[in-house]
């Protein structure tokens, strides 16, 4: 909040357009090519360590969804959620939250690599995408979407079951022994635990 203050300019304007533009392209681009032309994208911590420094901005691009009709509808609702978010928060405190939890999954991988001797390799904003849902559902829990475009759903209905899938996920990954992987989404969410610690302290304090 200081710094978003101090810094009033700070920040990039409309960076899920960017997002959402740059993902659209690697999409185009992984259709008149084979897989492998991208594969110089993605975030592989070994390979970072080694010096293919771009790999940790150039992974946030790459698509989650091969088919076409889903990656539209993933890019419109989370372009939907970063634009909500912008315009409620100010472009410096959005931009602060989306880079943190970029960083946060390059610096997961990369420990990962150093500390447990594997890293993994990764596409796409999963986990930043979830970060900045749950964002969303804390600030609109009551807003309601269409699930499966036919049923009214409440987004903290929602959040719950990302919530529970989550939760979920991590839990089968340590119990096979795939730290690295259970780590990655954990750390991904440290900044939502960040920015929202004084409301959940006050809600803590009130109970």
């Amino acid at each position: 909040d200081r710094w978003c203050a101090m810094h009033p300019s700070f920040g990039i304007p409309n960076l899920m357009l960017y997002i959402v533009g740059g993902t659209v392209v690697i999409y185009l681009l992984t259709m008149f090519s084979s897989s492998a032309a991208t594969a110089f994208l993605w975030l592989d911590a070994e390979r970072v360590l080694h010096g293919e420094i771009w790999r940790v901005l150039t992974f946030i691009f790459v698509p989650t969804q091969r088919n076409p009709f889903f990656l539209l509808i993933s890019l419109y609702f989370y372009y939907f959620i970063g634009n909500t978010l912008e315009q409620n928060w100010g472009t410096g405190r959005f931009t602060i939250y989306y880079i943190s939890g970029v960083v946060l999954t390059v610096l997961a991988a990369i420990m990962g690599q150093i500390f447990l001797g594997g890293g993994t390799v990764f596409g796409g904003t999963a986990y930043v995408n979830m970060s900045m849902f749950f964002a969303f559902a804390m600030l609109y829990p009551e807003m309601q979407v269409l699930l499966f475009y036919i049923i009214p759903i409440k987004i903290k209905w929602l959040a719950y079951v990302d919530a529970a899938m989550f939760a979920f996920s991590v839990v089968t990954s340590l119990l096979a022994g795939n730290i690295v992987q259970a780590l990655m989404p954990v750390m991904a969410l440290l900044n939502f635990f960040v920015f929202f610690s004084p409301y959940f302290q006050r809600r803590v304090e009130r109970e």
